[in-house]
């Protein structure tokens, strides 16, 4: 296997969120079952509407995080435009020393942003969740029958290991250290949109950076967007040591 391309993988900072929207903030919110006073921390926040959402809707405490204070910006803006100073707090972070306490937050989110290979992310952000605190990020993946060979190939020299189905995907969650709890992938249809957004953006986009965009949006159009890659978000509990797995819900 190759190794990994350089994180986090790089997207225009203006550009749509994978699962960015507010329905999809708020299907999170329930699986995590997020309530007032509950501390969430929502890595790669800009520009999306999440901070805002989970603050101004269902009074949490949110940290809202960014590599970069001009992806703050938009947040900041709304932010104080609404007055919600005392319940979003924003943090500009290094990824490699993110610097919170441990089990400080009921709830991390990651919306359309890849900021390590699968394994570190699960494995550092683990130690930032609370007692049975909720994971929600995402992660490209596998879907349908088919792949091609052209999009495997891509995609796995990008991540620097093997690009899972959504199945597996809950299976590293596992292994990791939490209870799997739901995975979805974006339809053909979001991934086109998603990448209409992205590509309108390109040429302000750093040459390098750019040039693997136009590959991956190229790969998909190839294929009439069939080419069997997606980007999942998938959602786990935090599970301590030696806990015992969930009744069966058919009492089976």
């Amino acid at each position: 296997m190759s190794p990994a391309g350089p994180f986090p993988l790089y997207y225009p900072g203006d550009a749509r969120r994978a699962f960015g929207s507010d329905e999809a903030t708020l299907r999170f919110a329930r699986v995590a079952q997020l309530e007032p006073g509950s501390r969430v921390l929502v890595l790669g926040c800009g520009p999306g509407t999440a901070p805002v959402l989970l603050a101004r809707d269902l009074g949490c405490s949110v940290v809202a995080a960014d590599t970069d204070d001009a992806l703050l910006a938009p947040v900041r803006e709304r932010v104080r435009a609404l007055g919600l100073g005392d319940r979003v707090e924003l943090r500009r972070v290094d990824l490699d020393r993110l610097g919170f306490p441990e089990g400080e937050f009921d709830a991390i989110l990651i919306q359309g942003r890849i900021f390590y290979p699968l394994a570190t992310a699960l494995t550092l952000l683990r130690r930032y969740l609370a007692r049975r605190g909720r994971i929600g990020m995402t992660f490209p993946a596998r879907v349908g029958r088919y792949t091609t060979r052209s999009a495997l190939e891509f995609w796995e020299k990008r991540i620097g290991g093997y690009l899972l189905l959504p199945r597996e995907l809950l299976l590293e969650l596992e292994a990791r250290g939490y209870e799997p709890e739901s995975v979805e992938t974006l339809t053909d249809l979001e991934l086109d949109a998603l990448y209409r957004d992205v590509e309108t953006r390109l040429e302000a986009t750093p040459a390098a950076d750019a040039a693997v965009l136009r590959q991956e949006i190229a790969l998909h159009r190839e294929q009439n967007g069939k080419t069997g890659v997606s980007y999942a978000f998938l959602t786990g509990r935090r599970k301590e040591p030696g806990e015992k797995p969930p009744a069966s819900r058919d009492r089976g």
